[in-house]
């Protein structure tokens, strides 16, 4: 059993920082821009902070040095209150940098999420066969959660750190230019080989939670399948499996128990040992009364605070160059040409079908396997109310007609025609909302039953929505619910059997009201029973519509006004039922005979 992957921001790629990454990252700004007056007085507050923190530790080395001068007693009491302004200062300053960065980041990316999940939705479906779904998932996800991460903390760290560095190196040029470079050369350095060694570790912790869920995943897998593991007598083979799995998880634990004990070993030796080698140095011109002890306290405190922001720079770095990675990972989905979608509550006279299809020396490969044809010299007419059944094996192009007159995939110009109009002069939104679709595998939504009949027509009554379930023959089922038409379906509507799902999605077809009705294989996967039921609701709701029904069924196309027999993406024989059983050694008869011989 696979274990499922949540996507986080440790799987997003970092991206460059260059020009190109830079440019990809200030397309955010637009998203900004609305609330750029708030995130400016952020950044007024995030100055203000950074600079009051690096304010405090030299108030501090005064407050030392005014208590080593006992007649500087209110000396010492005013510093001891203007520690207490700056700390005030300090903490109101954060508190509306943080509160405004939040809010800014959160409506900004509010606004960014809708119009990346807006983008999506309206991208044509040879986009979607391209890509999986966890993967766009993981975009309005993963990357967007990077990006919240990043606009309210990283950047705002970043601004900090770079203060705090420049800041305090130049504080501490102030107060000894000599200890400065000694402190340069060992604390630094040090923190930074800390840091790394630190991730260096981290990293095993991560392995070793990788060896635990592979260990479960062994139990859970074996539990679940014990009926198999006792008939095979496998208990040995698993016990070895799992015995195998903890063993590396143990030596995994113990290598990375020798790796702590020496980054232990490390910061008592390393940075202690550099700590205590600036006091020494400090107390040497501190002896030479080259400096105070007030001012020694205080180049302590900022070597701390400078050596430890050094470090942290190479993490805020890395979270910069995931927040340029996901920004270029997001911003590719909006350079996708979207399909003209428009809502439309009334449509064009001109527009609206009689219910003619023409298909003329219609030629057509899908993008991704283009020099493979699937249909070739397509000629075709159907009738308007007329009922046309697609036959043939699978693979013979029957499905792919069935996406071409919902222009889910684009036909070559003037290929196809409804009632004379080429397919791309038609609004894709009017054509659309004119044709339905009864598939083979139904998709229904979590919702109730009444939400999804309603999915065919948006702001239903529910009247209406009664009718469109008694013409489906859903009433039969739904009455016996206890909750009736507001019981819950489930994910993809698996509380409900096929052929239920079946007449919900007819329902919604009904509903509809298409002038042209495409039905997939719409009963193939049914029990006799449901079959009639559904065959029954179908016979109504073809009624006064063209409709091409994709049969594999064949008894339920004799009444077909015309059977078009396909193969391999080409018309090999067309007429009705009758016509073509006389054809003794044609394609239809064949089928017919193959289908009843099983």
């Amino acid at each position: 059993m696979a274990r499922t992957h949540i996507a986080d921001s440790s799987d997003v790629p970092k991206g460059k920082i260059n020009k190109s990454g830079l440019k990809s990252a200030l397309r955010l700004y637009k998203y900004i821009k609305p609330y750029r007056g708030q995130y400016f007085l952020g950044i007024f507050f995030l100055l203000g902070s950074s600079l009051a923190s690096l304010a405090f530790p030299k108030l501090l080395g005064d407050l030392v040095n005014s208590g080593n001068d006992t007649t500087l007693g209110q000396s010492l009491n005013q510093t001891a209150l203007l520690i207490a302004c700056i700390l005030i200062l300090q903490a109101t300053f954060s508190y509306f940098r943080i509160v405004l960065f939040v809010n800014v980041t959160e409506r900004s990316l509010a606004a960014l999420r809708q119009a990346t999940y807006r983008h999506l939705i309206k991208l044509p479906l040879q986009f979607f066969e391209r890509r999986r779904v966890g993967e766009l998932n993981s975009r309005i996800s993963a990357d967007v959660i990077l990006l919240q991460e990043t606009m309210t903390s990283t950047l705002a760290e970043f601004i900090r750190q770079i203060i705090v560095i420049t800041g305090g190196i130049t504080l501490l040029a102030i107060i000894s230019i000599k200890l400065t470079a000694f402190m340069l050369i060992t604390l630094p350095p040090t923190m930074i080989v800390a840091r790394y060694f630190g991730r260096f570790i981290r990293k095993f912790s991560k392995d070793v939670q990788t060896k635990l869920a592979d260990s479960n995943t062994i139990i859970e897998e074996t539990l679940q399948g014990i009926q198999s593991v006792k008939a095979f007598t496998n208990e040995h083979i698993e016990i070895a499996r799992y015995k195998k799995k903890t063993l590396e998880m143990a030596d995994l634990g113990m290598t990375r128990g020798k790796y702590r004990g020496a980054f232990s070993s490390f910061i008592i030796l390393g940075l202690f040992g550099a700590i205590a080698a600036m006091v020494w140095q400090g107390s040497r011109l501190l002896q030479a009364g080259e400096m105070q002890a007030g001012d020694l306290f205080s180049f302590v405190i900022y070597s701390v605070f400078v050596g430890g922001t050094i470090s942290g720079l190479a993490n805020v770095y890395t979270n910069i160059q995931k927040f340029i990675g996901a920004t270029e990972d997001l911003f590719k989905i909006y350079d996708e040409e979207p399909e003209d979608i428009q809502d439309i509550s009334e449509i064009d006279p001109k527009f609206r079908m009689q219910g003619e299809i023409s298909f003329k020396n219609l030629n057509f490969a899908y993008p991704s396997r283009s020099e493979q044809a699937v249909l070739n010299n397509i000629n075709l007419k159907i009738e308007s109310n007329k009922m046309i059944a697609l036959v043939g094996h699978s693979g013979a192009g029957k499905s792919t007609m069935a996406s071409l007159l919902l222009m889910l995939h684009r036909p070559p110009k003037n290929s196809l025609f409804f009632d004379q109009h080429d397919s791309h002069d038609i609004p894709l939104s009017a054509l659309r909302s004119q044709i339905s679709l009864v598939p083979q595998d139904i998709f229904l939504f979590g919702g109730s039953i009444s939400e999804n009949i309603a999915y065919g027509k948006s702001g239903a009554s529910e009247q209406e929505i009664y009718e469109a379930a008694q013409k489906a023959n859903a009433l039969e089922f739904i009455e016996r619910f206890p909750e009736k038409f507001e019981t819950v379906v489930g994910e993809r509507g698996t509380q409900l059997s096929g052929g239920q799902r079946q007449r919900v999605a007819i329902a919604r077809a009904i509903l509809k009201n298409p002038k042209i009705l495409i039905l997939d294989e719409a009963t193939s996967s049914l029990d006799s029973e449901s079959e009639m039921l559904v065959q029954e609701a179908l016979e109504k709701l073809m009624t006064g519509r063209t409709s091409i029904v994709i049969a594999h069924r064949l008894s339920t196309i004799r009444k077909a006004d015309e059977i078009v027999v396909m193969e391999q993406g080409e018309i090999v024989e067309q007429g009705t039922h009758d016509s073509l059983m006389k054809i003794s050694e044609g394609k239809y008869n064949k089928l017919i005979q193959l289908q009843y011989s099983n």
